[in-house]
């Protein structure tokens, strides 16, 4: 499978996207090139860019997922991500531990870093927090936290030109993640609540969505985007009208489709169900009958 090749797409006087094969989906992203007068940063280098990746002064990493990661090998550049991320940046095995699986598939998932996204430890990356500027010389780029998704998930705004990169808060049909060991349900809304009150002339997502023009585009497909997430709290509720157990619910699905096989589908919709237990008790409309088992008020 060829790893390298993206498109080029300019926003503003000094943004450009970098297009990740196959509009960005997964295990591909879209990356972004940002140049000022001083320095040119790069958020992102995913796998399209391997072998091929344009050069950069620093390197940002939105979060700790591989495909948002695998052209690090690429740069010699200062890398930079969150401090409630940073140390699964550094380390792969933190990465691998993330993701909450059985041993024998972390072991296997350990390797596909290794081997399929280049994952490799960064121990000299370094730490931002919200609101971080990095100064390129008449251009900026803020960190923007934007957690849920992973606990250091971030945006960047990218001023003068008015373009804010959301990452993986990525608008997809399939709807928001927060299946890790780290992530959080409520956090994930809270995040798409602060990044709607942003003003922006572009929104960009890491995947298959691409750049959205135009805050009222991007509240319209950020709210189906979390009606993705309502919709996972009727289905529970619908099951609910007798009392089930996490491993129930967890083998009914909220996430992955029932043609999805693979050793992470149950630890993230066991994961996925309590978070939306939890939600769903703290709201009365959800109790716990007798322990470990959950009805419908």
């Amino acid at each position: 499978m060829p790893t390298t090749g993206y498109t080029e797409i300019g926003y503003g006087g000094g943004v450009t996207v970098l297009v990740g094969r196959e509009r960005g989906a997964y295990p591909y992203a879209h990356s972004v090139l940002v140049r000022g007068a001083a320095e040119t940063l790069v958020i992102d280098p995913s796998l399209s860019l391997v072998g091929a990746a344009p050069p950069a002064d620093v390197v940002l990493v939105s979060h700790a997922h591989e495909d948002h990661m695998a052209a690090l090998g690429d740069y010699e550049a200062p890398v930079h991500a969150h401090v409630r991320d940073l140390a699964a940046v550094r380390s792969r095995a933190v990465m691998v531990e993330g993701y909450g699986l059985p041993q024998e598939a972390a072991e296997h998932t350990d390797v596909m870093l290794r081997d399929r996204f280049r994952i490799q430890d960064r121990p000299e990356a370094t730490g931002f927090e919200d609101g971080t500027v990095f100064d390129l010389g008449g251009r900026t780029v803020t960190v923007v936290h934007l957690p849920g998704h992973t606990a250091g998930h971030c945006g960047f705004l990218i001023e003068p030109d008015g373009f804010l990169h959301v990452a993986d808060i990525d608008l997809t049909s399939f709807g928001p993640y927060y299946g890790d060991v780290g992530s959080s349900l409520t956090d994930f809304e809270a995040s798409m609540r602060r990044c709607a009150d942003v003003e922006a002339r572009w929104y960009g997502t890491a995947h298959q969505k691409g750049v959205v023009e135009g805050a009222a585009a991007f509240a319209e497909r950020l709210d189906a985007f979390a009606g993705v997430m309502a919709a996972r709290d009727e289905t529970l509720l619908a099951f609910l009208t007798e009392p089930r157990a996490v491993e129930e619910i967890a083998r009914r699905r909220l996430v992955y489709r029932a043609h999805v096989e693979g050793p992470h589908v149950l630890p993230v919709e066991r994961r996925t169900a309590v978070r939306h237990l939890d939600r769903l008790v703290g709201a009365g409309r959800v109790a716990e009958v007798e322990p470990g088992r959950f009805r419908a008020v």
